[in-house]
């Protein structure tokens, strides 16, 4: 385990980086952040997810989900073992995912039902047949400086009472949820629970509860780990898009996990939550 009294300078001095590269902005972040240290990497860029833009000028392999072989012959070979999962990435079904004889074996190895389990039993399963195969996981915000939210809040902007209360029921809820593994946020307003997020990802759910919103003020969306995480790979994002998709909904303001979520880019979304008047704040524990 990296001592959590070592500088993050400190902890990318030794091993090549293998990226795992889905969607948005943290993949090119992370890409950035060890070019200027000087330090070596790879990316494995994922056909369908990752954006054409971060992987120019990078040394690199794009690949289909399912042509696992291929990715893991390609790291071997550039002297990879340690591995950073960054960026989102859609789950498929077993007819897309078109899995190739590797996939198939680790597959396999976890069982048929892994496909009918919640998002944290399948990506720990994964990051497990990584292990065997001889890689090191880790977070991408051990190298990323920034990208963790803190406790408090960010911005200018504060909530009041009634946004305090909905962030209290925005919690409870999510922690009922948490042990189906059933998404990591909830819309709340004046209490009412007005959506859960599903396999559609927060800005499809923001964009849902617009219209339910009630008269009056108010709303917050709550964002945390669930119970179990796989923390290495899949952690509570918000970013620029959110906190527009949050002021569009009309809502009041954001409260993301402590120490359990990621803020991507946080100058622009600090930013754009002042002003567009949306509170940000880091919560701890079961309350505000």
């Amino acid at each position: 385990m990296r001592d959590p009294a070592m500088s993050h300078e400190d902890a990318a001095v030794t091993g090549k980086i293998g990226i795992v590269a889905g969607g948005g902005a943290v993949p090119g972040q992370l890409i950035a952040t060890l070019r200027d240290r000087g330090h070596s990497f790879f990316v494995i860029g994922l056909d369908g997810q990752v954006q054409a833009e971060t992987l120019e000028g990078t040394p690199h392999l794009r690949v289909r989900l399912g042509a696992v072989g291929t990715a893991l012959d390609a790291l071997r070979r550039e002297g990879v073992r340690r591995l950073i999962f960054a960026g989102s990435v859609r789950r498929p079904s077993l007819a897309e995912l078109r899995p190739d004889w590797t996939a198939t074996r680790l597959i396999a190895r976890m069982g048929p039902k892994i496909f009918m389990a919640g998002d944290d039993a399948l990506l720990s399963a994964v990051v497990k047949a990584l292990e065997g195969e001889g890689f090191t996981v880790e977070r991408a915000d051990a190298l990323l400086d920034g990208l963790l939210a803190e406790a408090g809040y960010l911005g200018q902007h504060r909530a009041n009472a009634g946004a305090e209360a909905d962030i209290t029921r925005g919690v409870a809820i999510l922690r009922a949820l948490g042990p189906l593994d059933v998404g990591q946020a909830v819309v709340v307003q004046q209490g009412l629970c007005l959506g859960i997020e599903a396999v559609e990802g927060t800005d499809a759910l923001l964009a849902r509860v617009g219209p339910l919103r009630r008269e009056g003020g108010g709303g917050v969306l709550v964002k945390l780990r669930k119970p179990n995480q796989e923390e290495r790979i899949d952690l509570p994002t918000i970013g620029v898009a959110t906190v527009e998709a949050a002021a569009k909904a009309g809502l009041a303001g954001i409260a993301v996990d402590a120490g359990g979520a990621w803020i991507v880019d946080r100058a622009a979304v600090i930013e754009t939550a002042d002003r567009l008047g949306v509170f940000l704040k880091g919560i701890t524990g079961d309350t505000p």
